[in-house]
């Protein structure tokens, strides 16, 4: 493979023949060898750096201060980013110094190079079409590399959104097909009252319901942005108007609607958006955890726990143990939890880490808000797909264990009185004997009848209040 050379006030570099970007990308790739994760693997990061600088270009166009022919070229070449083309240009570490700086070149490289090709010209001719002069003409990295990271993370949350959307209706499928199947509640992993299995199941659907309302409240902080600030806030090199122009065009291009800041110089240092998303990724994190727990609780034995629910059989549970299989997909989701809850402080001390009028941390934030999303999102669909649609009832035993319950003595407590009911409750601690035996048989506290009709299924789980 060929080579050429390109040079910056640093020196000059060896960039591969067919690259489409430049010497500035890399720069970046010979210095940030961290986490090899490059932005080329989120998609949408890409595809929102390719809406972003065509909208810069056509607001520069249209206020007369970019060539048209350049400025239709570089609005050209953003259109096959925007289509998902030249991804594999994308080199970039997520995690890098400069504030996102090398990213934003790659995109201007990449870019000016498509540009070129496009009018005529070999790439690396930058005299006619310039990653900087022309690509990045009144744009700085602090204005561009947030409105794109924002553009991408609105983009990302949907498919996430959706994720989590099926999982509830997973949920709420199940809780219909649950729905008669009595068991027992429990607080303080103690027997409580009795519940419908159906209860138990919606219940968790309607918790990440919530959580898909956070989301999209959140999100509508990502629509306001700083394009036209430029370094600081203070639009130096943009011209009079960019900013308005360049938002609308962007606005009219994604079929979104972006608003200005009111205060460029407040946004351009603010990541107090990424803040509260990473909060709520945390919040869905703790939730699912909390699911996940209580799942492998009710799956747990098969014949020495309480085993109320049998979960799908994913793979042998243990190298040495014959026979044992293990609940491995709530077991996974709640690692991915533990990450997520863990990316949530990195954002919280990117974001306190800024320093005057600019954070330079965002790349540490852009990596694990789109790390937290995506594991996330995978996550929630394994557990949909291998864990709950497949979930059976163990009606029987969980019905058995009801009616064994001395927790069930509450639901006389309208009737007995507290005092009277704890006292058959010792009894049977201490005795063994069952309520029934205990109060019908020995107490004669209610007949067989009513005993009956207290303890239906429909008075277990939806009790009527008596005296």
């Amino acid at each position: 493979m060929g080579v050429r050379i390109e040079r910056d006030f640093l020196g000059e570099k060896q960039i591969p023949e067919d690259a489409y970007y430049g010497v500035q990308t890399q720069r970046g790739k010979e210095n940030f060898h961290i986490t090899g994760i490059p932005m080329s693997l989120e998609p949408n990061f890409v595809k929102a750096f390719g809406y972003v600088k065509k909208a810069a270009a056509l607001a520069n166009r249209d206020l007369g201060v970019l060539d048209a022919t350049i400025a239709d070229a570089i609005a050209g070449a953003c259109d096959k980013l925007i289509a998902g083309e030249m991804r594999d240009q994308f080199v970039t570490d997520f995690i890098q110094g400069g504030a996102g700086t090398s990213t934003n070149m790659n995109a201007n490289e990449v870019i000016a190079n498509l540009a070129l090709e496009q009018l005529g010209h070999k790439k690396g001719e930058y005299q006619f079409v310039n990653p900087n002069d022309h690509v990045n003409f009144g744009q700085s990295t602090n204005d561009i590399y947030p409105t794109a990271f924002r553009l991408a993370l609105i983009l990302r949350l949907d498919s996430y959104t959706e994720a989590l959307r099926q999982l509830q209706q997973a949920f709420f499928a199940k809780s219909r097909e649950f729905n008669h199947v009595l068991k027992m509640g429990r607080t303080h992993l103690q027997d409580a009252v009795p519940m419908s299995l159906g209860q138990e199941f919606h219940g968790w659907g309607t918790t990440l319901g919530e959580e898909v309302q956070r989301i999209m409240e959140v999100r509508m902080f990502l629509h306001e942005i700083n394009l036209g600030a430029t370094a600081i806030g203070t639009t130096v090199t943009a011209a009079p108007g960019y900013p308005e122009l360049a938002t609308r065009h962007l606005s009219e291009l994604t079929g979104l609607k972006f608003i200005l800041a009111g205060d460029l110089i407040e946004a351009t240092s603010d990541t107090g958006a990424y803040v509260l998303l990473s909060g709520v990724l945390k919040r869905t994190a703790a939730k699912l955890t909390k699911i996940c727990n209580d799942i492998r609780l009710l799956a747990s034995g098969p014949r020495c726990g309480f085993n109320e629910i049998h979960l799908p059989q994913m793979q042998p549970g243990s190298s040495i143990m014959p026979g044992k299989v293990n609940p491995v997909i709530p077991e996974v989701v709640n690692q991915v939890s533990f990450l997520v809850i863990g990316l949530d402080l990195t954002v919280t001390l990117a974001a306190s880490a800024g320093q005057l009028q600019l954070n330079v941390m965002e790349p540490v934030i852009t990596f694990a808000l789109f790390t937290s999303i995506a594991t996330m999102e995978h996550a929630v669909d394994s557990l949909r797909v291998n864990c709950i649609d497949g979930i059976t009832a163990n009606t029987e035993r969980s019905r058995d264990m009801v009616l064994n319950s001395l927790g069930i003595v509450t639901v006389l407590k309208p009737s007995l009185g507290y005092k009277q009911c704890a006292d058959i409750a010792r009894e049977g601690y201490e005795t063994g004997k069952s309520l029934h035996e205990i109060v019908v048989n020995e107490r004669k506290l209610l007949t067989q009848e009513k005993w009956d009709e207290v303890f239906s299924f429909d008075n277990l789980i939806s009790p009527k209040f008596e005296r």
